[in-house]
């Protein structure tokens, strides 16, 4: 059995559901919304590459390091991203949310925060993690901007850890969340919505 079973996680509009080869067009129009593969500090993939991109995830679901979800609207059935679990520790009970990328259009919407608040709610709430991690580009300001509105700790920053698309090495900016800070951490992001549905 392993540590994160396949799951349909639904809130506000959005839909994440297991990510499959038949989401190879979809998130080839959702990269193209912005032409995000031209950001050096995302993992999103090139159109060409969008297979292979599925591919891989779906290979690392196997090995049970990563598992993967596209990002839907529910009204339109329109993928609008994709964002996973990673380096899964079952022993440890330990995920990380990370290789999540969104549509331009949506971008600054309620998408990111539903999404967060769908997959920290299962991880734990119903795989009971201990922790949840994020980790970025030291770079990619807009994301760590985004992960700190969560509430996640900084933990500090790995130097010299990964290879980015251009080939240049960069730095990695760790994140964390207790399981014991989720119950604030999930009232602030449920306010957080309630404000926007009600702009």
């Amino acid at each position: 059995m392993t540590f994160v079973e396949p799951i349909i996680l639904r809130g506000r509009g959005v839909r994440l559901e297991p990510l499959a080869l038949e989401h190879e067009a979809g998130i080839a129009a959702a990269a193209a919304d912005g032409e995000l593969w031209k950001l050096r500090v995302t993992s999103v993939p090139e159109p060409q590459d969008t297979r292979a991109y599925i591919e891989t995830a779906l290979k690392m679901r196997e090995e049970g390091s990563r598992f993967a979800f596209a990002v839907i609207d529910e009204a339109t059935g329109r993928v609008l991203g994709s964002t996973s679990y990673h380096d899964i520790l079952p022993a440890v009970r330990r995920v990380e949310i990370g290789w999540t990328w969104y549509a331009r259009s949506v971008q600054r919407s309620h998408v990111n925060t539903t999404c967060k608040l769908l997959m920290m709610g299962h991880a734990f709430d119903t795989l009971q993690c201990h922790v949840v991690g994020w980790r970025t580009d030291n770079y990619n300001f807009a994301s760590q901007k985004a992960i700190e509105r969560l509430g996640a700790k900084k933990d500090g920053v790995i130097r010299g850890h990964a290879l980015r698309r251009d080939g240049t090495i960069r730095d990695t900016v760790m994140y964390s969340m207790r399981s014991g800070e989720w119950p604030e951490t999930r009232a602030q992001l449920l306010y957080l919505l309630g404000r926007h549905e009600s702009a």
